[in-house]
């Protein structure tokens, strides 16, 4: 089995980083591939604009011979547009984690860096249709990819919210997400009573589950571009 493991901001250190923490997981080769272009690591709107584009683009580029897209951001940018064109199952970090929290809890909690994820997150689980089973988010000041150059400095933080999570939001399970804080929840569980899912063991395991899978389409228009990569731009026109 091949995953495409798709990191669309571009830290390579952070794929590099959510694939190692795969491949110890999952029994499938990590194909790993980092944005071609836009911010290097996804913090507001405008990033994760950007990083759609980013993560279709590595889609069209990377996609033959693999059996399934694993888009290894938490929240997920472009994750529709990929399930749209893609030749094979995609399954998102934020999707992954938040189904497999619906089934260790009634109330999920979500713990993440970078204050202006909140309101993102907030639309992304409504998408998904899980807002009446969202108990709360909390972000930490520092942004994944500062949580990633120090992860010990940002524990405190990160176990605090996920505490408050539980205690203060009535969470009975909390997804800790992000790409950066790989194997971070591990760290933060003796602190916290309810259970702490980790985002990338989560979206790794629903991928290799989501592999194989691959159903019908919906039919789409073949779509002209200009100013886009050559094979994203035959994706776009439906040439295969």
């Amino acid at each position: 089995m091949r995953i495409l493991l798709i990191n669309p901001n571009t830290t390579a250190a952070v794929t590099e980083q959510a694939a190692a923490h795969a491949r110890r997981l999952i029994p499938a080769e990590i194909v790993p591939v980092t944005g071609r272009f836009g911010a290097r690591y996804i913090a507001s709107r405008a990033a994760a604009a950007i990083a759609g584009h980013a993560a279709l683009d590595a889609l069209a580029a990377h996609v033959a011979g693999c059996d399934a897209v694993y888009l290894a951001c938490f929240g997920d940018p472009g994750l529709l547009a990929l399930k749209e064109v893609s030749p094979v199952p995609v399954v998102g970090m934020a999707e992954g984690a938040l189904h497999l929290a619906c089934t260790r809890g009634r109330r999920i909690g979500i713990v993440t860096g970078g204050v202006l994820w909140k309101p993102m997150l907030t639309e992304f689980v409504a998408m998904l249709g899980l807002s009446e089973r969202l108990a709360g988010i909390r972000t930490v000041a520092p942004t994944g990819g500062e949580i990633a150059r120090d992860p010990d400095a940002a524990l405190g933080r990160l176990a605090a919210a996920c505490h408050d999570c539980a205690e203060i939001d009535g969470a009975d399970v909390v997804v800790l997400g992000g790409a950066a804080l790989a194997g971070l929840a591990e760290r933060v569980q003796p602190q916290v009573k309810v259970p702490v899912i980790c985002s990338v063991e989560a979206g790794a395991r629903a991928v290799v589950a989501a592999a194989g899978l691959a159903g019908a389409r919906p039919m789409r228009p073949p779509t002209e571009s200009v100013g886009l990569s050559d094979e994203l731009a035959r994706m776009l026109r439906a040439e295969g």
